[in-house]
């Protein structure tokens, strides 16, 4: 019995590892070629779109054949994320603030490309080769301050978790405007609409806050991709500024 044994035939799959056939001849498929169709069709419908008759008229096969190359609809939808999400670029930097703002920008590009993936279930802690080789460069980031392990895990999941849901809330968001509307004139209706619904007697900082300038529109020849960057920076720096504090009180004798 091999180590190769003790992994579980999902996981086998997920990172390529080959598997014998059952039927003692050669596969017409593989994994790669089912998961690669199945991403081509999320790429074009979305999510939704992905069914696994779908994908497997697509390859000229039966819906039922598929099952020897993925166990479940659940288990290709890891392994199409995994295979979406490609491999992070080259972030090496001495500044780990500058790395992870980096890191962030570059998922949240993969995200913007293939919004699908914002919307796959998460079924677990990151298990694929891809998703490995994300949190292997965050850790490398981070490997030059002395937070904890704990710690650097809770930095990755609360920085890829802000992305995935900034991402998914812009898209959903532009999904729900009027067609031809920007994001700017959106912002300026919802601010003049409260302004008048709010009561500052009962709701004093909100009704503030529609009085404010926040809402105003930009320039008109501001892009809506400026803004939603604007908008993300914002909160990124944020979480960034609560990980400087964490690393600054992170001495010796803490």
């Amino acid at each position: 019995m091999t180590s190769e044994d003790f992994i579980p035939a999902a996981l086998r799959r997920l990172w390529g590892i080959s598997e014998s056939s059952r039927l003692g001849r050669p596969a017409v498929l593989d994994v790669n070629l089912v998961v690669a169709a199945a991403v081509e069709i999320a790429d074009r419908d979305g999510l939704g779109g992905v069914t696994l008759p779908k994908v497997a008229k697509s390859l000229g096969f039966t819906g039922m054949s598929l099952y020897r190359y993925v166990g479940s609809k659940d288990e290709l939808l890891t392994l199409m994320a995994d295979s979406a999400l490609g491999v992070p670029p080259d972030m090496d930097t001495d500044d780990w603030r500058e790395g992870l703002r980096g890191w962030a920008f570059a998922q949240r590009a993969v995200f913007q490309r293939r919004p699908w993936l914002t919307r796959v279930p998460a079924s677990g802690p990151p298990s694929g080769p891809n998703q490995i080789a994300w949190m292997e460069a965050a850790l490398a980031i981070m490997s030059r301050t002395r937070l904890d392990w704990a710690h650097k895990v809770g930095v990755l999941s609360l920085i890829s978790g802000y992305v995935v849901q900034s991402v998914r809330q812009y898209s959903e968001l532009a999904e729900g405007r009027a067609e031809g509307q920007g994001q700017a004139d959106a912002e300026r209706e919802y601010g003049r609409a409260l302004v008048r619904l709010v009561e500052p007697e009962r709701f004093p900082e909100t009704a503030r806050l529609f009085s404010s300038t926040l809402f105003e529109a930009p320039p008109s020849d501001t892009p809506d991709a400026a803004i939603a960057d604007a908008d993300f920076s914002l909160g990124l720096e944020l979480i960034l500024d609560g990980v400087a504090v964490r690393i600054e009180g992170e001495g010796p004798d803490s």
